[in-house]
């Protein structure tokens, strides 16, 4: 098998493809061969040194692949060889084949292609944790979605459209005509504007119900809110902005994190929740419940994952490149 390795923190060059043995499923495993692999944020902090939950270098990442079913172990009955899958895969996923637990496989409709299944999983459970579980968003509310043209903020951007929310969504300028082809009421150039001061403008002063933060500006994001607001919190990729290893720069970035008491939250009639997709393995089922009904909003037409551009295995420093300088507008993948 082939895997894109972290030998060590550093810019995306360290990145190394290299061959090794097959993996061999266990009893309860699934191998898969696998056709695509989805880039996530988390794996750029992992490769920077300052994802605290990836394994120690040298490593694997990965969290989502797509592929087909080249193997089943001896406990395995609802999925066969040959099967078109789409799985969570806590790291490992830059590599062509990869042994997954069952429960974190999940069959693929015969309309969706692979890149379209390793694009769901990370991004749309993260919106969905987000929107629904913890935010109960509803019709004519307003969200106010950070990084609106990567994937998390795609995902979110048609969970909102579905129930009839507005979304405001930040994003540089050149994105910002096709974040309104796909719904977005309004946009904010986050690069020239002071998106706080033009929340407060297009909402006449009132602020929005949700506001979805994954950069880390989470007291700007938190002064935006309307009386019953939510701010959710589910990363900071500003400790990502760099290109080379900076543990300084995301030690400094967490230190300048806001507290919130309990009795200002109480007065102010606001709430702050924090989402992390990786910190739920040992809820595989309510994730799988979730994914199941994502599965059934696609074949219906509901959701479709954008992706913005596919790099070959090998090109995985490019990739990496590639999303930490935020030139994606959707997913980006790995292909094999």
């Amino acid at each position: 098998m082939r895997a894109v390795w972290i030998p060590r923190p550093g810019p995306p060059e360290v990145l190394e493809l290299r061959e090794g043995p097959d993996p061999a499923p266990k009893a309860d495993q699934v191998l898969v061969r696998v056709r695509a692999s989805g880039v996530n944020f988390a794996d750029v902090s992992a490769r920077l040194g300052v994802y605290p939950d990836a394994p120690p270098p040298p490593c694997v990442v990965g969290y989502e692949v797509a592929g087909t079913v080249e193997q089943v172990g001896s406990e395995v009955h609802n999925v066969a060889r040959g099967d078109r899958v789409f799985a969570l895969t806590r790291f490992g996923g830059y590599a062509d084949l990869i042994a997954v637990p069952a429960a974190q496989v999940f069959p693929m409709s015969s309309a969706m292609t692979f890149e379209e299944g390793a694009a769901i999983p990370v991004n749309y459970l993260t919106a969905i944790l987000m929107l629904r579980t913890f935010g109960n968003v509803k019709e004519g509310e307003r969200v106010l979605v950070h990084a609106a043209a990567g994937g998390v903020g795609m995902a979110a951007i048609q969970l909102c459209r579905l129930v009839g929310a507005e979304v405001i969504g930040t994003a540089s300028a050149s994105k910002h005509a096709t974040l309104k082809s796909l719904g977005v009421k309004h946009c904010i150039d986050y690069r020239t504007e002071d998106f706080e001061e033009a929340v407060k403008r297009v909402t006449g002063g009132r602020g929005v119900d949700m506001v979805l933060d994954a950069t880390g500006a989470f007291r700007k994001s938190y002064r935006c809110l309307a009386p019953l607001g939510r701010l959710v919190c589910f990363g900071l990729s500003q400790a990502s902005s760099g290109m080379g290893p900076s543990r300084l720069r995301a030690l400094m970035a967490v230190l300048q994190l806001p507290w919130f008491h309990p009795i200002s939250l109480m007065n102010d009639n606001k709430a702050v929740i924090g989402v992390n997709l990786g910190h739920l393995w040992d809820h595989i089922g309510m994730l799988r419940r979730e994914m199941l009904g994502l599965i059934a909003d696609y074949d219906a037409g509901r959701i479709k994952p954008i992706v913005s551009k596919t790099f070959p295995l090998a090109d995985a420093a490019k990739a990496h490149r590639f999303l930490q300088e935020r030139q994606n507008v959707g997913k980006v993948l790995l292909t094999c």
